[in-house]
């Protein structure tokens, strides 16, 4: 599903602007929307692929993968981290998905690249699994010039071993980061036809409107809410077996912006 003039993926939601636009996505009387998204599922694709002990214990008790970053990687206990810890956290979180330089980790910190690479050296350090499933990743990729999503959907690389370190240094990115965010497209395609067939097979007057990235929308009649509510939430959730839970948030609302 993909929607141009506007392309609805590229409207924001961390501005105020952006979220006044947002608000003038509506339904229909008697429907609201529903949004169902996929809650860090590239981080626990990266706990599910790296096996990494501390990642998938900590996605298996629940906990906030942020905190526990934090705590490692600053060395202070999960009660004593402060929210500045929490976000410095969470850039190197998702920095490794992405596979951010110390000097990209610098620049989102606003801090010196010592002390990014110091950050980035204290992750490895604490989640080796993580360093061993980059590893391979790009060993693979430089004999084969491909990389693979969970399900066998295949992207070439072929600057993985080019001479310059520019080309080759966003091939080793891309090589890193396409199981993951590849798988999570898979996930979640698959997830819609589920869905789909099990709206029309309920005979519900429930329709899929949009994906933006990890999220779907709906646009529901009220009295089906708690029933399309349990419906999304179980096939997205339940898509495919993972070391790891993959959790679903759901909001309602009357617009796309004002979502509970």
């Amino acid at each position: 599903m993909s929607s141009a003039n506007p392309n609805l993926q590229n409207i924001p939601i961390r501005t105020e602007l952006g979220r006044e636009i947002r608000a003038a996505f509506t339904v229909e009387p008697g429907h609201v929307l529903l949004a169902a998204d996929y809650s860090q599922i590239e981080l626990r694709l990266l706990a599910h692929f790296s096996q990494d002990p501390l990642l998938v214990e900590a996605y298996r008790r629940g906990d906030d993968i942020h905190t526990l970053t934090a705590s490692q990687v600053f060395g202070v206990p999960p009660l004593l981290v402060t929210p500045e810890h929490r976000r410095q956290a969470k850039v190197v979180n998702f920095g490794i998905v992405y596979g951010l330089s110390a000097f990209g980790l610098s620049q989102q910190l606003g801090i010196d690249p010592s002390e990014a690479r110091h950050f980035i050296h204290a992750y490895f350090e604490k989640y080796k699994g993580v360093r061993a499933f980059i590893d391979k990743t790009l060993e693979d990729a430089r004999r084969e010039q491909k990389v693979r999503t969970m399900f066998g959907r295949v992207r070439p690389i072929p600057d993985i071993n080019s001479k310059n370190a520019n080309l080759r240094g966003f091939a080793e990115r891309t090589a890193v980061n396409t199981p993951l965010q590849g798988t999570a497209a898979d996930l979640i395609k698959m997830a819609m036809i589920r869905i789909d067939a099990a709206l029309r097979e309920q005979g519900r007057g429930s329709t899929m409107t949009l994906q933006v990235h990890d999220e779907l929308v709906f646009e529901i009649p009220e009295a089906e809410i708690d029933a399309v509510k349990r419906l999304v939430r179980e096939q997205m959730e339940n898509v495919h077996p993972l070391t790891v839970p993959l959790l679903v948030e759901v909001g309602v609302g009357a617009n796309w912006r004002d979502l509970e």
